[in-house]
C-alpha cells in the first residue's frame, strides 16, 4: 500500500469511474486498478463495486474512503509548508472566500498582515458558494474561508469574525421610510433585490421569513444583488 494507491483510490470513490481517474492521472485504466487491487489485498476485504455505470464504495470503501481523503489533505499541506520552507521564505496562507468579500470588508486586513507579517505569502482564490470554500478548505487547498457562517460542517470549525445586520434601502419617499419598526411579515409582500440563488445568506433569510410566518417568500425580481452596483 502506497501514497500513490490512497490518492488514486480517493479519486475513483469520488469520480465514480476508473477511466476518468487513469486520464486525470494520466495512466492505463489497468494501472489504476492494481492500485485499487493492492489496497483490497492489504485491507483484506473488497473497497469498490461496480456498478451499471461506473463504481462506488462498498461500506468498507467508504470508511477508508473518509479517512484517506482527510488525511491525505493534512498530509499534502504538511508538504506545501515543506516546500515554502525550502524556499527560504515564511510560508503561504492561501484563503478561500468572495471576490465582494476581499475587496470590501478584508483590504484593511490584508494590509496590517502584510505589515505584521513581511516574509509570509498571502494567496486568495474566489469561490462562488459557501459550499466551494468548505470544500477548498476540506481537500487542502486552502487553510482559511471567509464565508457567511452556516449549519455545522464535519471537519470544519466555524469562528464569527464580523456581524452584518440586514438591511432594508427604500426610497426616501417610500411609506416604509418614516417607519422606526418594520416586522418580518410586513416584507412578503414587497418586490426586493434578491441575494444570490445559492448564497447562504439568502437562504437564512429565506428561511427566517418563513420561520416568523410571513407567508410565501416573494417572488424574485428581475435584479440580483450580484448585479447590483451602486453608483458613487
Amino acid at each position: 500500500m502506497t501514497l500513490d494507491d490512497l490518492r488514486a483510490f480517493v479519486a475513483v470513490c469520488e469520480a465514480g469511474n476508473l477511466s476518468a481517474v487513469a486520464r486525470d492521472l494520466g495512466c492505463t485504466q489497468s494501472a489504476v486498478s492494481q492500485r485499487i487491487k493492492r489496497l483490497e489485498r492489504a485491507a483484506g476485504i473488497v473497497l469498490l463495486e461496480r456498478r451499471p455505470r461506473g463504481v462506488a464504495p462498498t461500506q468498507a470503501g467508504r470508511i477508508l474512503h473518509r479517512a484517506a481523503a482527510d488525511g491525505l489533505s493534512g498530509l499534502e499541506l504538511a508538504l506545501r509548508r515543506l516546500a515554502d520552507l525550502r524556499a527560504g521564505d515564511g510560508g503561504t496562507v492561501r484563503v478561500t472566500t468572495g471576490a465582494t468579500t476581499v475587496r470590501h470588508f478584508m483590504s484593511d486586513a490584508v494590509v496590517a498582515f502584510r505589515a505584521r507579517h513581511p516574509h509570509v505569502n498571502l494567496e486568495f482564490q474566489t469561490e462562488s458558494s459557501s459550499r466551494r470554500c468548505f470544500e477548498a478548505v476540506a481537500d487542502g487547498s486552502s487553510e482559511l474561508a471567509w464565508i457567511t457562517i452556516g449549519p455545522p460542517v464535519r471537519g470544519i470549525e466555524q469562528h464569527p469574525v464580523i456581524g452584518l445586520p440586514w438591511v432594508l434601502a427604500v426610497r426616501a419617499d417610500d411609506p416604509l421610510a418614516a417607519r422606526e419598526r418594520i416586522e418580518p411579515e410586513e416584507l412578503a409582500g414587497i418586490r426586493h433585490i434578491r441575494l444570490p440563488e445559492n448564497s447562504t445568506s439568502r437562504m437564512r433569510l429565506d428561511g427566517h421569513l418563513s420561520h416568523r410566518d410571513s407567508g410565501p417568500v416573494p417572488p424574485p425580481s428581475t435584479t440580483s444583488v450580484a448585479d447590483w452596483s451602486p453608483t458613487p
